[in-house]
């Protein structure tokens, strides 16, 4: 297991600080990511937190998921890989399909 963590319906009032005091009451905690919206910058109820080691992560997954955290329950769960962005779609570089469009390109 590692010690990353993903936090899901975290409440928009919280502050990386509250999260960071909150997740301290298992282990030590090295960081939190609250993830925002690229456009608002209004946050989007999840994050990451890493603990300090797989211990804490494990005691934090047991601990903390379903607890409540501002009104909110949370769910806590190992991070899962991040994926590669799939540049196959790139819209500025794809040209029509003939045979679904009915045009040719020109």
């Amino acid at each position: 297991m590692g010690n990353k963590l993903y936090v899901g319906n975290i409440s928009f009032d919280a502050s990386e600080e509250d999260i960071k005091e909150f997740f301290s009451q298992s282990g030590e905690v090295e960081s939190v990511t609250l993830i925002t919206d690229r456009q608002t910058g209004q946050p989007r109820g999840f994050g990451f937190v890493e603990m300090a080691s797989n211990e804490d992560a494990t005691r934090a997954i047991s601990e903390l998921n379903g607890t409540s955290l501002k009104e909110r329950p949370i769910t806590v769960a190992e991070a899962r890989p991040q994926r590669k962005e799939n540049k196959k779609f790139d819209n500025r570089s794809r040209k029509p399909d003939r045979k679904k469009s009915g045009r040719e390109w020109r």
